[in-house]
C-alpha cells in the first residue's frame, strides 16, 4: 500500500487522517495487546509481509507517556526493508494525559517534518495516529542505545562550553524551517502555534495538581520567593501575561522543540546532541526554546555571567543557518527575560518520578526570575 501523505489546506486541524487508511484497527490505550502479533498487524501498514515473529519486552519507562523497549525478530521480509532488531514503542499507555493530543503530534512530526531537519532526530521506523480527533498516536523508534552515545538528564552539568555547543544544535533546529511557507497554518495545520493551543496557553491550569504537590514539600518551599508561596497563583497570572505578549508579538515564525531541556536530549558518540520528545513541538518563535534551555542547563553563577554573550553566540548561529529578519540580541534578551516563566511554571508541575530532578531546576528558574525581574516584568509591578 502506498502512503497517503498530507495535501496542504485540506486537513481539519483536530482530525488529521492517519497516513495508512487500510488500518482499520484503533491503536490501543494500553500495554495488553501489544505483543509480536499485534506489532506484526501494525508494521504491515508500511511493510507488507514483515513479520514480528518473536518480540521480548526489555525495559519500561511511564511517565507523561510509554516508552517501551523491544527486541524483535523479524522474518527475512523485515530484514529486508531494514527493520532492527532493537526499537523503542513509545504511546499512551501511562493511564495520564488522555485528554490532550501529545502523542498524535509527536507522531505528525516524524512522519511529516522530522526528514528535513537540520539536526540528527531519532531515525523513525513507524509513525500513526487514530483520526477521530482524540490525539492518540504511536512511533516506532530506533533504540538509541545501540548509537553508543548517553541520553541526557536536566540535570547534568556541561559548563558554559557544552551550552554554547548545544546552541549551535538549537539553532539549527530553529533554522531547518525559519520562516518557511511548509510550517504556515495552511500547509500545516496539525500544527499548533506556541502559546495560542490549550496545551500552552492552559499549562498552568491543567498542571494544577502537581503544582499543588510540590507547595507541600520543605525542600521546594524552602527555594520558592515568598511572594509566590504567599499567592501561588501568580504563577498563574504571570504566565497569562507571557502568553498575551508572545500572542502580540510580530516575527518570522519556525519549528521548536517546545520542551527544550536536556533530558529531551541524546549526545552522540560525536559530541552533537540529537533532539528528542516532539511532543510540545510547535510552530513558534524560537525564545521559548532558547531560554528554557539555557536556563536549566546553567549553574545559577554561570547564567549570570555568561547569558547575554551566549545569547549572541546563539544569534549568531541562527544567522548562519539563512535564517532572515532574526531580531537583535538586546531584544532576544527582552523575550529571555519574560520567557524564564515558562520555565518557572513548567517545573513547579514537575514530578520527579517523571524521570528529571525538579528542584535544581525549580532553584535555577527562580533565581532568573528574580534576577531578570521576570515577575515584574510580566505583571507591571
Amino acid at each position: 500500500m502506498t502512503e497517503v501523505l498530507y495535501k496542504p489546506g485540506t486537513i481539519d486541524p483536530n482530525m488529521v487522517p492517519s497516513p495508512y487508511p487500510q488500518r482499520t484497527e484503533q491503536l490501543p490505550w494500553t500495554r495488553d495487546p501489544v505483543n509480536a502479533e499485534w506489532l506484526t498487524r501494525l508494521i504491515q501498514n508500511k511493510y507488507p509481509g514483515a513479520v514480528a515473529e518473536k518480540m521480548e519486552e526489555v525495559q519500561l519507562f511511564d511517565s507523561h507517556t510509554t516508552k517501551l523497549r523491544i527486541a524483535v525478530d523479524w522474518n527475512d521480509a523485515g530484514k529486508a526493508a531494514g527493520l532492527p532488531r532493537n526499537l523503542c514503542l513509545k504511546s499512551n499507555w501511562s493511564g495520564l494525559f488522555s485528554d490532550v493530543d501529545i502523542c498524535a503530534l509527536e507522531a505528525r512530526f516524524y512522519h511529516f517534518l522530522a526528514a528535513d531537519m537540520k539536526v540528527p532526530t531519532a531515525t523513525c521506523y513507524y509513525a500513526d495516529w487514530d483520526a477521530d480527533g482524540k490525539g492518540h498516536g504511536i512511533i516506532l523508534l530506533e533504540d538509541l542505545i545501540d548509537r553508543g552515545g548517553k541520553f541526557g538528564h536536566s540535570t547534568q552539568h556541561v559548563g558554559v562550553e557544552g551550552v554554547a555547543t548545544a546552541l549551535e544544535g538549537l539553532a539549527k533546529l530553529h533554522g531547518s524551517f525559519w520562516d518557511s511557507p511548509r510550517i504556515s497554518p495552511e500547509n500545516a495545520p496539525w500544527l499548533q502555534t506556541s502559546m495560542n493551543t490549550p496545551v500552552d496557553h492552559d499549562q498552568v491550569r491543567i498542571m494544577w495538581h502537581w503544582i499543588g504537590e510540590n507547595l507541600k514539600e520543605d525542600n521546594f518551599r524552602a527555594i520558592a520567593p515568598k511572594h509566590y508561596l504567599t499567592n501561588p497563583r501568580r504563577v498563574e497570572q504571570a504566565y497569562d501575561k507571557l502568553v498575551d505578549f508572545e500572542r502580540a508579538f510580530e516575527a518570522p515564525y519556525c519549528v521548536i522543540l517546545g520542551d527544550c531541556h536536556q533530558g529531551n536530549t541524546y549526545i552522540l558518540p560525536n559530541g552533537e546532541r540529537l533532539w528528542l520528545d516532539w511532543q510540545l513541538v510547535r510552530r513558534g518563535r524560537p525564545w521559548r526554546d532558547l531560554t528554557y534551555f539555557m536556563v536549566g542547563s546553567l549553574t545559577i553563577e554561570e547564567r549570570r555571567q555568561n547569558q547575554r554573550d551566549l545569547i549572541e553566540h546563539y544569534r549568531k548561529h541562527l544567522v548562519a543557518t539563512g535564517a532572515q529578519n532574526v531580531i537583535s540580541s538586546e531584544d532576544i534578551f527582552e523575550h529571555y527575560r519574560r520567557f524564564v516563566m515558562y520555565g518557572i511554571q513548567a517545573w513547579v508541575a514537575n514530578m520527579d518520578h517523571w524521570g528529571q530532578n525538579g528542584l535544581p531546576m525549580n532553584e535555577r528558574f527562580f533565581a532568573a526570575g528574580e534576577d531578570l525581574g521576570t515577575w515584574k516584568l510580566l505583571l507591571g509591578e
